[in-house]
This record gives structure tokens, C-alpha cells and sequence, in this order.
């Protein structure tokens, strides 16, 4: 039956007509079924041998649950749980029951984990909660499900309660051979001044860098890194790290020197040449950039002294203070020739720390900002925690135990005691 009206539908504005995006939902709902599908049958074929006293399989499908959506990062995708039952605790056989999960598709998923992890960013980047839908809205699509502000607060609280048990976490059980520190100013746009964040990320005995402290402090005082450090011991960190890296920043070392007397320093190479060349001209800075390379790029330690010296001899009648700027720390900026030669790509900069603080301020100055000091702080420890997930192992991490052990390095090699200098 034809209709006789002569209206044509328009199309809302708020509507997406986009036929690749509904083909790429339709295809993502039958990869999910299968994929799903397949992990029941992984499980049942494991469970084969299971049985029930009479013979029969103690494991079986048992249908579907109830259709739920997804929310993904190409929309709304509707998916079916497969359920399994367990006909021997039905029977009281006795026994734990046997429970399936499915890894994909966990009992009360709601959305995946790549958005999970977009929406921190999006609030903290000061997205208001009233606004999620439709800032998502050309991604999601329209009235995107779980998203609603009440969804959007419940998840700032789970944040805020992450942070906290953080922060609270006993440490008695960790051990860091390594530490950087270093601190990042971020402005709030409703505070009157920015603060410093004060970060330490920690190298473990296998390799694994970690966030091991971070707080708001008062700049980057010694009060302030004594407060973060006494903290850290506090709640069990009882064994020092062998070395420290970072910035000149007089307040850490003042505190670290009282809190881990035993630490090794290690001046941030990034650092230093950075201070170095702003007191030089610009016409010198390159080739003073290329004489400092030859310095901490030296093979030994008595090369990058006699670097050191040819810097001096060459720009100090003219340059003072630049020279002045280097030699003051000579022992400090050289300490790394005294741990293995794999670990001294790691140690010579605080960039575990920079590379992290690079996206924070990229952030903050693309959103002009966070809204406050309590969402500037989480939004450091969500990227920080967010970014450790790839941070690589240090090299060489066979070599950390001998470190651990207070095995002796010199120039980055092993110094092994041979017979004739144990018999003299």
C-alpha cells in the first residue's frame, strides 16, 4: 500500500548518516559473537574431562544472557553473553563451582577500556560532566549510552579513591635501585598560582620503572621533597637507592641527603646543558652544545675530565659564569661512570620524568589549563599511571643484582679482583 502524503523527512542536523560506521559496528558485533563464542568452547573443551558421577559432562552451555550495549570507540555495539553451568554444584556434588568468565566480555562491562581510559583525560581536561554526550557525540554517536553525568561523577570518585589508596599503599616489599625526580608547575585556571608537582619514579631490581612518589609541594623546596621522602620511608621503604638523578634544584638533594644520606647524585644532564647554554650568546651555543656532548658522551671517566678541562680553557675568558656552571658540579654530572655502562643512557637524564611531564603540559596548555589544583593533580597521576603502562625496562637489568650487591663498577665495567691482587 503506497501513502499519499507529500512530505519528505529531512534529516536532523544531529543525525550521522555515515554507511561505513554501520558497517564497521555491524562487523565489530559479529567478530565479538565469535570471538566470544570461541572462548566458551575453549573453556568447555578444557572442562571435558570434568564429568558427573554418572558419566555425563559437569560443564554445558546453558544459553545466553539478556542483550547489552557496549560502548566502544566506534559506537554502541549490542553483544550476548554466552552462560555455562555447572550441573554438579546443581546436583550438590560438592566441590567449588565451576565459574566461566569471559576475558572479552566481563559480566558487568559497559564500556571497553580505551574509553575508560579517554573519559579521565576528557573530564580532567575540563569536558564538564553535563557535556560528555555530546563532546563524544560525532564518536559515539547520539545519546551514547553510559556516559550520563551521573555515570561521569561516579568514575571522578573511583578516581579520587584510586589516588588516595595510592598514596596510602604499603612499600615494605619494594625495593628501588634507581630513582629520578623532578617537578612540573601546572596552572589552574581557578587558583590564584600554580604549584609544583613533585614526582619520583623508581627502577626496581628487574628493570621495571615505577611511580614511586608524587605530591603538591611549595616550588620544589627541600621542605617539600623532605615531606614526599619521609612519607615514602614512612610506609616501609626502608633500603635507600643506590643513585638519584636529577635537576639542580637544591631543595631535593637538601632533602634526600638528610632522608637517604647513602644515595648516590646524579646531575641531569638535560639539565645542565639547558642552564649552560642560557649563558651563552646564541652564536656560541652550538658549539658549546657539541663540546658538553663530548663530555658526557666520553668512554671513561678520565676522557670526560679532560673534556671538561678543554671546555673550561676554551670559553672561559670570555664566559665565566658558563664554565663556572659546569665545573661546580664535575663530581656530581660524572657519577654515572661508577654504575654499568647499560644503565647509563638511564641515568644520565631525568627523561623518564620529562617524557611524562612533556604530555601533562601538553595537555594542559591544549585545554588552557585545568579547572582546579585537586583535577591538576589527578590528571598527572591518571596520565603518569596511564604512561607507565609502556614504559620500557632499563637495559641490562642482568646487572641491577650486582648493583643491589654492592659489586664495584669502574668506567662501567665489572672490577674483578684477579690472583695477583688478592695475593699482595
Amino acid at each position: 500500500m503506497t501513502s499519499d502524503s507529500t512530505v519528505v523527512p529531512l534529516r536532523q542536523p544531529e543525525e550521522t548518516e555515515d554507511p561505513l560506521t554501520a558497517i564497521l559496528r555491524s562487523g565489530a558485533r559479529r567478530l565479538l559473537a565469535q570471538a566470544v563464542e570461541a572462548e566458551a568452547e575453549a573453556f568447555l573443551a578444557a572442562m571435558k574431562d570434568v564429568r558427573l558421577a554418572d558419566g555425563r559432562e559437569r560443564v554445558v552451555r546453558h544459553g545466553h544472557g539478556p542483550e547489552r550495549l557496549v560502548q566502544t570507540g566506534i559506537g554502541a555495539v549490542p553483544v550476548r553473553r554466552v552462560k555455562l553451568r555447572d550441573r554438579g554444584a546443581d546436583a550438590g556434588g560438592g566441590g567449588a563451582r565451576i565459574r566461566f568468565t569471559s576475558a572479552l566480555l566481563p559480566r558487568w562491562a559497559r564500556r571497553t577500556r580505551s574509553l575508560d581510559a579517554l573519559l579521565p583525560i576528557l573530564y580532567l581536561r575540563g569536558v564538564s560532566m553535563g557535556d560528555f554526550q555530546e563532546a563524544l557525540a560525532a564518536l559515539l554517536g547520539r545519546d551514547a549510552p553510559n556516559l550520563s553525568p551521573s555515570v561521569v561523577a561516579r568514575l571522578r570518585n573511583e578516581w579520587q579513591a584510586e589516588h588516595a589508596r595510592w598514596q596510602r599503599r604499603d612499600l615494605s616489599a619494594r625495593h628501588y635501585v634507581y630513582v629520578w625526580a623532578d617537578g612540573v608547575y601546572l596552572q589552574a585556571r581557578m587558583e590564584p598560582q600554580a604549584e609544583c608537582m613533585l614526582v619520583l619514579i623508581g627502577a626496581t631490581p628487574e628493570g621495571k620503572k615505577e611511580l614511586l612518589g608524587f605530591q603538591v609541594g611549595v616550588r620544589e623546596s627541600a621542605q617539600s621533597w623532605r615531606e614526599l621522602l619521609v612519607d615514602l620511608k614512612a610506609r616501609g621503604l626502608a633500603t635507600a637507592p643506590e643513585l638519584a638523578t636529577g635537576d639542580g634544584a637544591l631543595g631535593f638533594w637538601k632533602a634526600l641527603e638528610t632522608v637517604f644520606p647513602t644515595t648516590r647524585h646524579q646531575r641531569c644532564w638535560v639539565h645542565k646543558t639547558s642552564n649552560l647554554l642560557d649563558k651563552l650568546p646564541k652564536s656560541v651555543q652550538p658549539a658549546a652544545k657539541a663540546d658538553l656532548r663530548e663530555v658526557w658522551q666520553a668512554p671513561d671517566r678520565a676522557t670526560a675530565e679532560t673534556a671538561i678541562a678543554t671546555f673550561a680553557a676554551k670559553y672561559a675568558a670570555k664566559y665565566e659564569n658558563a664554565v663556572t656552571c659546569l665545573v661546580k658540579d664535575r663530581d656530581a654530572l660524572l657519577t654515572f661512570y661508577d654504575f654499568p655502562a647499560e644503565h647509563w643512557d638511564h641515568l644520565r637524564t631525568a627523561n623518564p620524568i620529562e617524557s611524562v611531564f612533556a604530555t601533562v603540559r601538553h595537555r594542559t596548555v591544549r585545554a588552557k589549563g585545568a579547572l582546579s589544583q585537586d583535577t591538576a593533580r589527578l590528571m598527572v597521576f591518571k596520565l603518569v599511571m596511564a604512561a607507565a603502562k609502556t614504559w620500557r625496562r632499563l637495559k641490562g637489568e642482568n646487572q641491577l643484582p650486582k648493583v643491589v650487591q654492592g659489586v664495584k663498577f669502574t668506567n662501567g665495567v665489572e672490577v674483578t679482583d684477579t690472583p695477583a691482587q688478592s695475593a699482595a
